[in-house]
């Protein structure tokens, strides 16, 4: 049992260290999109309508693409070789409800299909089968039996009771609506930094842009509070205790820090993937933010920009003040569960 938790561990390890690239790319990127064309880039159907879109789609490939696939063949990869990653590949791809049917489960699917794909080509490399087909197993066999049954697991066993659980949110969102705003705030706040990109989240963003739509601009700042805390969380956190975090850990605290002022959720993914006890903290925090956000009563009238909307807020310091507190919890609760590396800082 120690074996195999020990596997996993090291296989989520290796999924992230081959995910970040994408990650820092794709939102780097994303940003320097929002930076030059406005918070109105991600309505722009077209990409490559002009220089700012073209430079924010090729962004989104990073983190909307390849991301949560690339997580999943790697975490595939560490315990299988080589044959996992076309079906751990193939499962995390089926983690970004490709089909839109309502049955993505993100970065946190990607994970469980990963570690599926790794056992189930382990598996399948010991198939009983003649010698004289035995080199079809990594070229033919494998890609074709497993890439079929992960997808088909993702999409009959996960996706269903995922796309239930989605309705179900956006039902208890709806049924809130801005009566009670402490309980509202954290619902809101805790499923916005639940999975960072994942249903969750995308249901407390629907209600935000649905609550715009009647003119109601509350549950967006909240919103954006809930989605900037996470990443600037982990740059304050390794700021604060370096010691605690790796080389590598660090390398992105820039990476955070844009991830925090560009509304970019995902440059948390990483470390969340990495120790999943990260995730609660950074609920607490973006919780925290988003009651705090309605109790002051900050509005914003853009659906995503991050700083760079500051024009659409209405309380522009009240809003600063209230990431930094969200950040500040989050990051707080991060140092405490972090135990110390062993390696030199």
């Amino acid at each position: 049992m120690k074996d195999t938790v020990a596997d996993i561990k090291e296989a989520f390890l290796t999924g992230v260290s081959y995910m970040l690239p994408f990650v820092v790319a794709g939102g780097i990127l994303v940003a320097l999109g929002f930076l030059l064309g406005g918070y109105n880039i991600p309505n722009t159907v077209e990409p490559g309508r002009n220089f700012a879109s073209t430079i924010f789609w090729i962004g989104k490939i990073g983190l909307g693409t390849f991301m949560v696939p690339i997580l999943g063949a790697y975490v595939a990869y560490s315990l299988a070789d080589k044959p996992g990653i076309v079906v751990g590949m193939f499962g995390g791809w089926m983690a970004t409800d490709p089909w839109g049917m309502g049955y993505g489960s993100g970065f946190i699917g990607a994970l469980i299909a990963g570690i599926i794909a790794g056992y189930l080509v382990n598996a399948m490399k010991k198939l009983p089968i003649p010698n004289v087909l035995r080199s079809l197993l990594p070229t033919l066999i494998i890609p074709v039996i497993g890439c079929a049954a992960i997808c088909l697991l993702m999409h009959y066993v996960i996706g269903g009771p995922l796309g239930a659980l989605t309705q179900t949110l956006t039902k208890m969102l709806n049924s809130l609506g801005t009566g009670n705003l402490v309980l509202l705030g954290i619902v809101q706040g805790c499923m916005l930094a639940f999975d960072m990109g994942g249903p969750c989240n995308k249901v407390a963003y629907a209600f935000a842009l649905a609550c715009m739509e009647t003119g109601n601009y509350a549950p967006m700042a909240a919103n954006f509070v809930a989605c900037c805390a996470p990443p600037l969380a982990m740059a304050l956190a390794m700021c604060v205790a370096p010691k605690k975090f790796t080389d590598e850990d660090r390398s992105g605290i820039a990476g955070c820090f844009a991830g925090a002022l560009c509304m970019i959720t995902e440059f948390a993914i990483p470390y969340a993937a990495k120790n999943l006890k990260y995730i609660p903290c950074y609920m607490a925090g973006s919780a925290v933010g988003a009651v705090i956000s309605y109790l002051w009563g900050i509005t914003i009238r853009a659906p995503h920009g991050g700083v760079f909307v500051v024009f659409a807020m209405n309380k522009v310091i009240p809003f600063f003040v209230t990431l930094l507190i969200a950040g500040a919890i989050s990051a707080a609760l991060v140092v405490l569960v972090t135990k110390p590396e062993t390696e030199e800082a």
